[in-house]
């Protein structure tokens, strides 16, 4: 970790179609070789295909799946003494939304369907329901959060 100063925020620009920084930021997180015209179309795709399966607006659908994926505690190493302890802290929320968005990526390129669209779609879908493999990983750092509760006055 660097001790000279902070890393400046870059300024991010919104996305084509909906005009926004959430969706531009999950398109960019969707990146594979930086190729942004096919991260584009996945996600695109992806609503699409969301909007065809539950009848609703997909953007709605994805901002309620990107809400129920944030965590509100994770657990962070803190040395005491001799011994490092995982101390439970709540989360920044530029942090959950990164950490929201970079499960439900992490989940849908898991799962077994054919194509990176009907993937995304599913997964989005599933999170927006609180179910599927990014609601697991968020209730898996919530449950080390909850079990590690006894080293929180360690909090600085």
């Amino acid at each position: 970790m660097g001790r000279r100063r902070r890393a400046q925020i870059r300024k991010i620009h919104p996305d084509p179609k909906f005009n926004s920084l959430l969706v531009s930021k999950f398109i960019n997180n969707l990146l594979w070789d930086g190729k942004k015209s096919t991260a584009l179309r996945i996600f695109y795709g992806a609503l699409n295909v969301v909007e065809k399966l539950t009848k609703e607006d997909g953007l709605t659908v994805f901002e309620k799946a990107l809400n129920n994926v944030k965590p509100v505690l994770e657990v962070r190493p803190r040395r005491v003494g001799g011994s490092t302890y995982q101390i439970p802290m709540e989360v920044r929320p530029s942090r959950k939304q990164s950490l929201a968005i970079r499960w439900i990526i992490r989940a849908a390129r898991a799962r077994s369907e054919h194509r990176m669209e009907e993937r995304l779609a599913q997964e989005i879908i599933a999170a927006s329901r609180n179910e599927g493999t990014a609601i697991k990983k968020r209730e898996e750092v919530h449950r080390m959060a909850e079990a590690n509760k006894a080293f929180a006055h360690f909090r600085w």
